[in-house]
């Protein structure tokens, strides 16, 4: 038996609410995993969390971190990141007195702005975004998240933008239809797969809390779950596309994320330097060891 430190993490939790569940394991500089352990350790949490990240130190401050959800490996996973960084930098007394730390993933490299002392959050700047063209009617977005052509909100447009994730953003005509939009998860998944797009982001400016700049859900059944709740990566394209349309100016806000019957997560998001940031607090619900059968 092989034992990895192991961390159960839910990420972006705020007075009270559930958060979005990660796995964190931390390899020490002697061990190493394939692929095939990756996946199959992931395909073995499913339904217990949304992705697991491994986290392996490979210079300075600076950590490289892979994600795979049940399905798949993941390009970028931003609740994922929070929960494992928050973590690994509160429990590290070099890391706790350091302003930045760096993460490799697997298209690039992000600082880290350790807000813990400060805002009980640490920070991650997003990836460099891209803004892709998309061929879809209001007709074909309505249908497959289940609802009218009319709950859209013409008054916003309807984006492709990628920050990490490719992100499908969906405005939506009010909170009440933003809460209750309940697609069917194998034809959200094929509809996803056959236009590229990872997940789906619908919106809306109206929200339960005042405190908050706009409520946003996620749908991400490409990766092997109907909903994601609370994420760091379709925000952050939120926050690109908040940007492009002259929505927002770039000062701290606070986007509320979920559905109906819950304590909604919070996700926090600044900019800085052209570069939308991401950020929020964690809770660690089980530290232990992982044991895997075979040899490192």
């Amino acid at each position: 038996m092989v034992s990895y430190h192991y961390e159960k993490i839910d990420a972006f939790t705020a007075e009270g609410s559930l958060g979005n569940p990660a796995a964190c394991l931390f390899l020490r500089e002697d061990q190493d995993l394939s692929d095939e352990q990756m996946q199959e350790i992931a395909t073995a949490h499913k339904g217990f969390v949304s992705e697991v990240v491994y986290c392996r130190e490979i210079g300075r401050n600076t950590y490289s971190l892979r994600y795979f959800s049940s399905e798949c490996e993941v390009a970028f996973c931003g609740h994922g990141t929070i929960a494992c960084m928050y973590s690994l930098i509160n429990s590290s007394p070099i890391l706790r007195d350091m302003d930045v730390v760096t993460v490799q993933t697997k298209n690039a490299t992000l600082p880290v702005y350790n807000r813990i002392l400060t805002d009980n959050a640490v920070y991650v700047a997003a990836p460099e975004p891209s803004y892709n063209d998309i061929l879809l009617t209001a007709s074909q977005i309505s249908a497959v998240l289940g609802i009218d052509p009319d709950s859209l909100d013409a008054s916003y447009p309807v984006s492709l933008i990628n920050a990490g994730l490719n992100t499908l953003i969906v405005p939506v005509a009010g909170l009440e239809t933003e809460i209750s939009i309940l697609p069917d998860e194998p034809a959200l998944k094929t509809f996803c797969v056959n236009h590229g797009i990872d997940i789906v982001l619908t919106w809306c400016f109206s929200v339960q809390d005042d405190r908050h700049f706009a409520h946003s859900r996620v749908f991400a059944a490409k990766f092997g779950y109907l909903e994601d709740p609370a994420t760091g990566s379709g925000n952050s394209a939120f926050g690109y596309y908040l940007i492009l349309n002259k929505l927002w100016n770039g000062d701290s806000i606070a986007i509320e994320q979920g559905g109906s019957n819950r304590v909604y997560n919070t996700v926090r998001l600044a900019c800085q330097n052209g570069r939308v940031l991401f950020g929020g607090g964690t809770t660690t619900r089980i530290r232990g060891e992982y044991l895997l059968e075979g040899s490192i």
